[in-house]
């Protein structure tokens, strides 16, 4: 058995299913009984070399493992290279296709992971992926029954002022914080050495190229920037990195600071508000003390967000994915929160919680779907 892929068992013997994961930190996965077989990584597919990797590797898959899909699954993106093949792939062979939302593939390759077939909440929390609403998810309290979920929840809506642009430049994120707290006369002033700075305070103002998001991943950048930690990003996740960085470095000096009283409001139809939070963050003067408060209210916020439908739905445990979970004061605050209220955590244990398993997940899915039917 090759070494570069990773087994996994499975709770129970499901058909046979061929899954091409996402876009970013692409990985395929193939099943077999009780078994799921992940490969390496191929990486971001935005390269001829990596869209040719893959295409190797489902076919070195389901020869060295022997398996005839009976099942195709993909995400629900219909420009990503990895749905363009999967959707090809089936066709050539007359297969069905089944497109897995990429919030529910974060959540579903932990039940897979941890042999979990029952209801879940499911809270999955990253940069970017498309809803069923055909907006940009990112911030999501899900409910996971079998092939299915509901979205209970989400962060409240932020703009991304310049579309993908914005996932790039954290300055623009903190211009939207800025314009949904009232304060967007204050743009140019605090962005004085972006060019574009005017600009943005014009589109936001008219709501021009400002798709809304409801990122988790994008209110790290925003924090990061009122704080003046990070303002355009050189790497995938710097700004989010160095607001943990900056975190740590106080905690380990001074402690962990109390979360911020009312630095959170929690909606009647399950929006998490971090607004209130964000305006703290736009006078603070000491960085690394705002970093660490931003870390210990956002904890706090999520836990209290977690716990309401948690008592409302009688569902004690709680699958955390996506890449926001890389983060350690996140991901260790949370379960220490989600024990005291009696809430079981799950978290990835052989996988990694950002996209690399997402094909996991649709493979998952993909295989509760055929044996529902």
């Amino acid at each position: 058995m090759p070494e570069r892929d990773t087994v996994i068992q499975l709770a129970h013997a499901g058909p046979s299913v061929l899954a091409c994961g996402a876009w970013l930190k692409n990985t395929v996965c193939v099943t077999r009984d009780d078994k799921v077989y992940v490969s390496q990584l191929i990486g971001d597919l935005g390269t001829p070399e990596a869209c040719r990797m893959l295409e190797q590797t489902v076919v070195r898959m389901c020869s060295e493992y022997d398996v005839q899909p009976e099942i195709v699954a993909h995400d629900l993106h219909p420009d990503f290279f990895s749905t363009q093949f999967a959707q090809s792939y089936a066709a050539e062979r007359g297969l069905p296709t089944i497109a897995v939302q990429h919030h529910h593939a974060h959540i579903t390759a932990l039940c897979a992971e941890h042999g979990i077939t029952g209801a879940v909440l499911g809270l999955a929390l990253d940069g970017v992926g498309l809803g069923t609403d055909g907006t940009v998810w990112g911030g999501e309290l899900l409910q996971v029954q079998g092939a299915s979920f509901e979205r209970i929840g989400h962060l409240r809506l932020l703009p991304l002022p310049g579309g993908d642009r914005a996932t790039q430049e954290p300055w623009r994120m903190a211009a939207a914080a800025l314009f949904k707290l009232g304060r967007g006369d204050e743009i140019t002033r605090r962005y004085s050495a972006e060019p574009a700075a005017s600009t943005v305070e014009i589109m936001l103002k008219r709501n021009i190229n400002c798709p809304h998001t409801s990122s988790m991943g994008r209110v790290f950048d925003a924090a990061a920037s009122l704080l003046g930690l990070c303002h355009k990003m050189q790497f995938e996740a710097q700004a989010a990195i160095v607001l943990e960085q900056s975190a740590m470095r106080y905690i380990c000096a001074h402690g962990e600071p109390l979360s911020l009283p009312h630095g959170w409001h929690i909606t009647p139809d399950g929006q998490l508000d971090l607004l209130p939070l964000l305006m703290q963050l736009v006078d603070e003067r000491d960085a690394e003390y705002g970093a660490a408060l931003f870390h210990t209210t956002l904890v706090a916020a999520l836990a209290e967000w977690v716990h309401q439908v948690s008592q409302q739905s009688g569902i004690v445990t709680l699958a955390c994915g996506g890449g926001c979970f890389f983060n350690k004061l996140l991901a260790a605050g949370l379960r220490q929160y989600s024990n005291a209220c009696g809430i079981y955590m799950l978290s990835a244990q052989t996988m990694l919680p950002g996209d690399s398993a997402i094909a996991l997940g649709q493979a998952w899915v993909a295989q509760q779907y055929l044996l529902q039917k």
